[in-house]
């Protein structure tokens, strides 16, 4: 089982390729679909983007088999771990959170998330895994 982040379901989503890098089972916090759905909505509103092509992606993530995943301790696990990497927000301490509390490993691209949280041990990028 992985965690993904938006970083990572983003360019999956608009890739021909796909999801098809990962061969575990995906799960994601529920603020995965907000952040995928307002990343390709500004886009389209900047015009970097057809409504076409937003849409398209937003088609290929709901047919990705990324499962919405929560437990009962994630908003205090996600508040604690924003404490211990001195994060203002907590949004991408859920996803830590998730991984830290599924014993599974996170997946991401963003360089500052793997940079900050590369010692707690489980998150890695694409080609790590």
């Amino acid at each position: 089982m992985l965690v993904i982040d938006a970083s990572v379901a983003l360019p999956a989503s608009s890739s021909p390729e796909g999801f098809t890098l990962f061969r575990d089972e995906l799960i994601a916090p529920s603020l995965l679909w907000s952040e995928l759905r307002s990343v390709l909505h500004e886009a389209v509103w900047r015009g970097d983007v057809s409504e076409a092509l937003a849409l398209r992606s937003l088609e290929a993530f709901a047919r990705s088999g990324v499962r919405e995943k929560s437990h009962k301790r994630l908003g205090e696990t996600a508040w604690r771990i924003a404490d211990d990497l001195g994060l203002a927000k907590t949004y991408d301490a859920e996803y830590l959170a998730l991984a830290e509390l599924n014993g599974c490993r996170l997946v991401t691209l963003d360089r500052k998330l793997r940079r900050g949280a590369g010692r707690l041990g489980y998150v890695v990028s694409p080609d790590e895994i």
